[in-house]
């Protein structure tokens, strides 16, 4: 039997971290040049320094008192903060329903059902995009649109066969001991054809000034020109994807490229079952299982880094379990 159907223009209101205090990156900019400040000024506001040293003094009664030191520009101005709430607090994310998600997909499966044969095969052609996956990605807390990628667990393309074989041994013995011994065999499996899963790209040096340090948001710039994809066989262990075509981000600014946008290495699984079942009684049976995952010990490598300050950028360092077999035995009632 075959089916198909398409989902489309599924929207999900999903939760994310926000910077609820992000530093005013021009005027942080222009305090970082040190020829706009003071003898007398806090030193110079820049990544991971967007609020001004301050220290905790005990008044009278026990009472903490915070004093900061602020910024004092050549021509006598004093800045206290870049920060909307003031000199003493830091980075400050909190949670809140500003994200969103889209997904459209095509989905095709086909099934057979026979006396010994069963199988169900079922694609999926799809994409998801939004501007946070979850609480491990931030969303931009001045334009949540300009984190807009794609879901970090998107996957274009997915081909999954499931089958189940009753092996008919039995038919070709006729003694009763044969036919136990030949009987009961069966081959199961699921194998798995899939795209990989997106780089996710970071740039962890705070060069946008805005201060997220507890919930990033900062990414390369991307300058385009051509496939991003390189040398996509991990075990030649070259980049998997062209990392000159990525840069840090200017001083002050946000990086242009889009957190996800290009897939990793894919998915290529065998995974298999060769079972026993012999009925010991009328209502008990014993089972043995030969069971192989990933029988045809095919690498199944990881994604590689998207941190641009990493000195493994675009290089794939790991890979999912290799072969693994396993022998069991279970009794059924």
């Amino acid at each position: 039997m075959l089916t198909t159907s398409y989902v489309g223009n599924q929207g999900h209101r999903l939760v994310a971290a926000v910077e609820s205090n992000p530093a005013n990156q021009a005027l942080c900019l222009f305090l970082n040049n040190p020829n706009n400040l003071a003898s007398n000024s806090a030193g110079p506001c820049g990544p991971f320094s967007e609020t001004p040293p301050f220290q905790v003094t005990t008044g009278p009664g026990g009472t903490s008192i915070g004093t900061s030191t602020p910024w004092v520009t050549t021509s006598g101005q004093t800045i206290s903060s870049v920060r909307p709430f003031g000199p003493l607090v830091d980075t400050n994310p909190y949670v809140s329903t500003v994200a969103n998600s889209r997904y459209n997909s095509l989905q095709v499966s086909l099934s057979h059902n026979t006396g010994s044969l069963t199988f169900l095969a079922g694609y999926t052609f799809s994409k998801c995009m939004d501007n946070a996956s979850g609480l491990q990605d931030s969303t931009n807390p001045f334009n949540p649109r300009l984190s807009v990628a794609l879901c970090n667990f998107d996957v274009m393309h997915n081909f999954v066969f499931s089958y189940n074989w009753l092996m008919p041994f039995d038919k070709f013995v006729t003694a009763g001991w044969a036919r136990k011994v030949a009987g009961g065999w069966s081959l199961s499996g699921i194998t798995n054809f899939a795209t990989g899963l997106p780089i996710s790209l970071t740039e962890n040096d705070d060069n946008s000034l805005i201060g997220a340090n507890a919930a990033p948001v900062d990414v390369p710039n991307f300058s385009g020109g051509g496939p991003v994809l390189a040398d996509t066989n991990p075990r030649h262990a070259n980049p998997y994807f062209k990392t000159s075509l990525f840069s840090n981000e200017q001083l002050g600014q946000f990086g242009n490229s889009r957190r996800r946008f290009f897939h990793g290495p894919g998915l290529n699984n065998f995974n298999m079952a060769l079972l026993k079942t012999t009925k010991i009684t009328e209502s008990k049976e014993l089972q043995l299982r030969l069971e192989g995952f990933n029988v045809f010990n095919h690498a199944q490598f990881q994604n590689p880094s998207g941190e641009i300050n990493s000195t493994q950028f675009g290089v794939v360092n790991g890979a999912r379990d290799p072969r693994i077999l396993q022998l069991g035995a279970k009794f059924l009632f």
